[in-house]
């Protein structure tokens, strides 16, 4: 029987405003956006920096990340205050990364190796480099140097489709259709400003200074969408559903939480958000990236020992529309009446689609939102679950401390 001193606790978390490719804030590195955010998270939690032992971070674009040199989540633990002797990781799972830097904190604090842990991750997707061929260290003996965009179709350079047209085929499979998807996005958005209208973000977001940009709130969600103005555009790639419009942005942001053991918490006198339950992780075939987080949440439900039927929310991100649409039917087992009761409390305050997707911090975004819902509602459980490298979920159940 685990102590419940030992508990692993969400203590408190913050994230930027997320920026829309090309934005405010698309001249800004990741590693500056990482340890702002770093130390934001720090004192939302009212954690002291000396206080942490270990740091995991995520991040998705190397390609942006080695602009300003290696080892990104060294570098912004140092510039966040937090001392030298404390260890740090740097993860790249695809969107799932800073997910997976929650699983790994855990397992830390689990393990007795710490007792405080940093997790999240940042990104700045529109800042990723082009990329020149190798051989032009050696020289060039004919012809001229090639580029390669490392934005230009996400998933089709390992030998299969880019990722907006398998989810949306997947999507098609389980009877998802375009038009469901275009629904499910415009009430993202009205979710979104519903949510911000009753200041729910106000304690999550931290307007973002730098030199190189700067920005209050987020760059992406629409007040003006609509099912008309989404229905007139064009699938990705020929794909079957994805649009730019029912899929976020390649966008900029980081969002970091701060975990701990409960035994640390009370002998300092802190409140906390929520306490970890159950981790799930899940691996499928690459083009099945909708599924992949239903799969994660079972998982995280059967390490807790729950049931679904017991949650009160869920956040599924929305790395387009259509995967939370696909989960929920999947984690629904073809029941109608099962699956209406899961969409009902899927992504209440908005999600990726409005707000956006800043791939390396997602995975913290939607478990913070998600402890911070639970909290707002007086308490409850919930399941948030994400999709990444091509056809992996990770998710995480918590439940709110009073």
């Amino acid at each position: 029987m685990t102590d419940p001193a030992d508990d692993v606790l969400l203590v408190g978390g913050a994230r930027t405003p997320f920026s829309r490719f090309g934005g405010a804030l698309r001249e800004v590195p990741s590693v500056d956006i990482a340890a702002t955010t770093m130390a934001s998270a720090l004192r939302a939690a009212g954690v002291e920096p000396g206080d942490v032992d270990e740091v995991y971070s995520g991040v998705t674009i190397p390609a942006e990340e080695s602009l300003e040199g290696s080892i990104p989540a060294r570098v912004a633990m140092l510039r966040a205050g937090i001392p030298e002797d404390r260890l740090s990781l740097t993860i790249d799972r695809a969107c799932c990364s800073s997910m997976t830097a929650v699983h790994l904190g855990t397992r830390a604090i689990r393990a007795g190796e710490a007792d405080v842990v940093l997790v999240g991750g940042a990104d700045n997707m529109g800042r990723a480099a082009f990329l020149m061929n190798p051989t032009i260290r050696w020289g060039i003996k004919r012809g001229g140097p090639k580029l390669k965009d490392p934005m230009a179709e996400p998933g089709a350079d390992i030998g299969g489709k880019p990722v907006a047209v398998d989810a949306g085929e997947v999507a098609v499979e389980h009877g998802v259709t375009r038009e469901e998807a275009d629904e499910f996005a415009l009430r993202s958005h009205e979710a979104y400003f519903a949510a911000k209208a009753r200041g729910f973000y106000d304690g999550e977001v931290v307007p973002f200074e730098h030199e190189r940009g700067s920005l209050a709130e987020d760059e992406g969600p629409r007040a003006d969408s609509s099912l008309e103005r989404l229905s007139r555009l064009r699938t990705i790639f020929d794909g079957p559903i994805v649009t730019p419009g029912n899929a976020p942005g390649q966008d900029t942001g980081g969002c970091y939480v701060v975990l701990a053991r409960r035994r640390w918490v009370e002998e300092r006198g802190l409140t906390a958000l929520a306490r970890i339950a159950g981790l799930g992780s899940a691996a499928r075939a690459p083009r099945e990236i909708p599924v992949a987080p239903a799969d994660a949440i079972r998982r995280a439900l059967a390490a807790a020992d729950w049931e679904l039927e017991g949650l009160d929310r869920f956040e599924i991100n929305e790395a387009f529309a259509c995967v939370p649409l696909v989960s929920a039917r999947v984690l629904a087992e073809g029941r109608t009446d099962r699956e209406k009761w899961l969409l009902d409390r899927l992504n209440l305050n908005g999600g990726a689609v409005a707000l956006g997707h800043p791939p390396g911090a997602s995975g913290a975004r939607i478990l913070l939102t998600l402890a911070r819902g639970l909290q707002a509602e007086g308490g409850g459980r919930g399941a948030a679950s994400i999709c990444g490298g091509l056809g992996q979920g990770d998710a995480a159940v918590i439940e709110a401390v009073a």
